[in-house]
């Protein structure tokens, strides 16, 4: 099926949410893009010198997950900055994670790839880099304590060997997982058209799980993953457009479509332009905040202090 933004997207849909949840949906989306920018602009200024995997240009599904499903273990992939900080996660701890600073996520020790937090009633666990480990590692903890599980993987990972027989098993054992893949089209530089000739959502469908292809808009997503939700083990592919390079802040060129400025002109649409800055204002303050360079340097100095 043809990558598009409108893939299986109904016309109007936006109009059947309430202002509140389109609301609540932008707030996370601006929450992921503003964090994200700070850190661009740290790596950028040689602040951060290691691979990071942004999140930019993905965040809207990870924002209608959090509205719906943010009570479920989660085994996400290496690029979960959105998961993270839509999941309600401290983005100071995302921060300092990527400092390499003992007040991160996993003390500094594993950085961007292996985000986890364990608080609040999130239960995020950390990937290791390997492609697609959390697919089996997330079947087996559901397996091990029957609890609504969260599996996001990447197109390139749907690949691995042991990701189709972790879709089988779960479907054998009637487990409760939601299965996600996030379809950028890429595993790293190689379109999938390159790579594969078969479609990730038939192999789902071939072990008996309910599945969709849809496109990145949020209430689109929203609604199939609580459709799913009561449906488990389902899966989701999801048409993203990623937009930095697999690792670091380069950019190939024009994105086939920005959907953080479509959902700001479908919010213009729904007569919410107002609120939609308002929100998006308050969190890029917020962000800018959390990244000032005051605010930066106060744990290096207690550093120095300590040595």
């Amino acid at each position: 099926m043809q990558r598009s933004c409108d893939l299986n997207v109904e016309k109007g849909i936006a109009e059947s949410f309430s202002p509140e949840t389109s609301l609540a949906l932008w707030q996370k989306m601006c929450e992921v893009r503003y964090f994200e920018q700070g850190a661009v602009d740290a790596i950028k200024a040689g602040e951060i010198n290691y691979q990071v995997y942004l999140s930019s240009g993905q965040e809207a599904a990870a924002a209608s997950f959090s509205l719906c499903i943010n009570k479920y273990q989660v085994f996400a992939q290496h690029r979960a900055h959105d998961i993270f900080l839509t999941f309600g996660a401290p983005p100071e701890m995302l921060r300092d994670e990527l400092r390499g600073l003992p007040s991160g996520c996993s003390r500094g020790r594993a950085g961007s790839n292996c985000l986890q937090y364990h608080e609040n009633g999130m239960h995020m666990y950390g990937h290791h880099g390997l492609i697609a480990e959390n697919v089996p590692l997330g079947v087996g903890a559901a397996l091990g304590n029957n609890k609504q599980t969260l599996c996001i993987f990447g197109d390139g990972s749907a690949e691995e060997d042991y990701v189709s027989p972790s879709l089988g098993f779960a479907a054998t054992h009637k487990l409760p997982v939601l299965f996600v893949c996030m379809d950028n089209n890429y595993s790293i530089l190689t379109k999938t058209e390159v790579r594969r000739s078969w479609n990730m959502n038939e192999v789902a469908k071939s072990y008996g799980l309910p599945a969709v292809d849809i496109a990145d808009d949020p209430w689109t997503v929203l609604k199939h993953t609580r459709e799913l939700s009561t449906q488990l083990p389902a899966f989701i592919n999801i048409r993203v457009c990623r937009g930095y390079w697999h690792a670091g802040v380069g950019i190939d060129g024009t994105l086939e479509w920005d959907r953080f400025n479509m959902v700001k002109h479908e919010l213009n649409e729904l007569g919410l332009a107002d609120k939609a800055a308002k929100i998006e204002t308050s969190v890029c303050k917020k962000m800018e905040q959390i990244w000032a360079k005051e605010i930066l340097l106060k744990p290096l100095e207690k550093q120095l202090e300590d040595i």
